[in-house]
Order: structure tokens, then sequence, then C-alpha cells
């Protein structure tokens, strides 16, 4: 029987793991945040009334077929429109998704006919429908709300998150409790922590499923620390957060990479006030950390008309799939 795995998270860092692990006899489901007010969300959450959809399109895309036809679909979901006052900005593959929100009358039903129609190998599952944003306090006082601000301050991003929460708080989607309670591995990251993983934690039932499931839970630290997020947070930091948010669940395995960046994309990250995540976990009884080679060669890319700002190097899926395969000891095709 295949091993059930949940990834839990959003963004690029869910991308790359299920894009690495599609490829293995597994039985596949991404668990998906649903609180990002940044960017093209903004407009879908403004202009269409519908709940942010850029990491679900993202996790479809990474599960998708990449041969024939499909493999241009695939690309067409990705295409970002750099031209056009209206549109500019705008993926193909959102606004797909909302037309055929409106079509349907459901968004739940957009994403599973979209997953069929990129021949999906796996299932993408929103935490929440629940219309919520997110929130974070900050030592100081300070009270920021959208996920976008949280994630490129205007604000000192040297301050520390005091706490992070969802207003209104969010009803857990039942598919995704079901998801993580029948789970066999939960994996968790890569991804910024306050604002692609904690979001999924904070909806209401998902902490607790959990903390109340028997999977293994697998930890991949961040390659660089966030300013406005987690500046000079070391690997232990990451996890101790974590582990606080998830009310009482601890981590079995970490993967933390080991290999050296290029000086050249460090001085653009330390421009940033950003720096690699300091590895000080010490291996336990309770806790296992793998050291490796976990970055791909090229450094990201990004289209001129994406608005938002992303990491420059990232997590090669292959290297990274297989060294969660190694703990889920599951046999390759």
């Amino acid at each position: 029987m295949k091993k059930k795995v949940v990834v839990i998270g959003g963004g690029t860092g869910s991308f790359v793991v299920l894009q690495g692990l599609k490829k293995y006899p597994i039985d596949l489901t991404a668990v998906v945040s649903m609180s990002d007010s940044g960017g093209s969300n903004k407009r879908i959450r403004d202009e269409f009334g519908h709940l942010p959809t850029s990491d679900i399109r993202s996790c479809l895309v990474a599960l998708s077929d990449e041969d024939g036809e499909i493999g241009l679909l695939r690309k067409l979901f990705m295409y970002r429109f750099e031209k056009g006052q209206g549109i500019s900005g705008m993926t193909f593959g959102n606004l797909f998704i909302a037309a055929l929100s409106d079509i349907l009358g459901s968004q739940k039903d957009a994403i599973s006919q979209t997953g069929k129609i990129l021949r999906i190998r796996g299932t993408v599952i929103p935490v929440t429908y629940t219309n919520t944003h997110l929130f974070a306090e900050y030592e100081n006082g300070l009270v920021v709300n959208e996920e976008h601000f949280i994630d490129e301050p205007k604000h000192d991003g040297t301050l520390k998150i005091k706490r992070l929460y969802l207003e209104p708080a969010g009803e857990a989607n039942p598919d995704a409790v079901r998801a993580i309670a029948e789970a066999d591995y939960i994996l968790i990251g890569p991804g910024d922590l306050f604002t692609s993983i904690l979001p999924n934690i904070l909806v209401k039932g998902i902490a607790e499923t959990i903390l109340n499931s028997k999977a293994k839970k697998i930890y991949t630290m961040n390659l660089m620390t966030k300013y406005g997020q987690t500046y000079n947070f070391s690997a232990q930091d990451h996890v101790s957060t974590l582990e606080q948010y998830l009310g009482g669940t601890k981590i079995d395995h970490v993967l933390i990479n080991s290999s050296i960046f290029p000086a050249e994309i460090l001085k653009l990250y330390e421009d940033l006030h950003e720096f690699p995540v300091k590895n000080d976990l010490v291996a336990s009884g309770d806790l296992k950390v793998g050291r490796q080679d976990l970055v791909t060669s090229e450094p990201a890319k990004k289209s001129s008309s994406d608005r938002i700002r992303r990491s420059l190097i990232r997590h090669d899926p292959d290297k990274l799939a297989e060294e969660i395969m190694k703990i889920i000891k599951a046999k390759v095709k």
C-alpha cells in the first residue's frame, strides 16, 4: 500500500517539494494556505470576490503531467502577463480558476476540475474556505495585517513577531483535516515560516489534528532568514517557533542544507538583511537531523511583471525529494 504523504505550506516551497515527490509511488496531498493578500491575490480577492488562488495554482502545476499537451498547459498556467493595463502581473492560471469558479459556482469544484485538466499526480486541498486575513503583532506593539505587508515590511524588519493570528480564525476544510489525520508522513516547509507555513496551522482544528496524528513530522529548514519574519533566526529558532504554534507537537526529522552559497548571491541577500540559516540543531533520540546539499545550482528567475519579491536560491526538487524518500523508505517506480 502506498504511503500517505501530506505536504503543508504554500508558495515556492510547496511547489519544489511536490515537483520532486510526484515522481515517486506515494499517495501525495498538498494542504495549502489561503490567507495570501499580495500581488495578483489581492486583485483576485478585491475584484473577483474569490479566495486567493496563487498557492493553489502553483501546487496544481507542480503536480501536473509535464509531457505533451499537458506540458504545454502547465507552462500556460504559470504564464504571467507582462502587458495590458488590466492584467499585467496576473497569471493565466489564476484567471482560469477565477473564471471556472464563476462558471461552476464553486471555487472548490473549480480547483478539482483544474486538477483533472492538468492530470495532477496527487491532490490539492485548501486548508480553509473561510475568507480570512493574517495579522502579526510585533514586540513593540505594532500590528500589521495582510500577508503582503508582513512578507515585505515597511516597518523595521528586525522586530520579532510576538503573535501571529487570523481574523476571522477560519474553520478547517474537512478534507484537509481528513488528509492530515490519515497521513503516514506530514511534510512541513520549506517556505516562509510566518506567511506560508503558520497560516495553515493557525486555522481552527489543524494544529490539533497534527498533534493527534501518528504520522512522522518532517520539517525542511529554510535556506535563508527572512527580513520582517525570521531576522537573525537560527535553525533551532525556526523549529522552536514551529513547535510552539503546533501546540506541543514535536518534529521528528529536520532536513537542512549543508552546501555553501556563491558569494555574489550572499551579497544580494545581505543587502536585504537576510543571511543563511545557522545550523545549531543537535540530533537526539527524539529529533533526527539530516544535513545534505539540497540547493539547485541555478539562481531563480522571475517575470518582469511579477511585483512580489522572490527567493534567489531555492531547494532542488530532486535532491530534496530523494532525502525525504530515504526517510519514508519507499521504492522508486
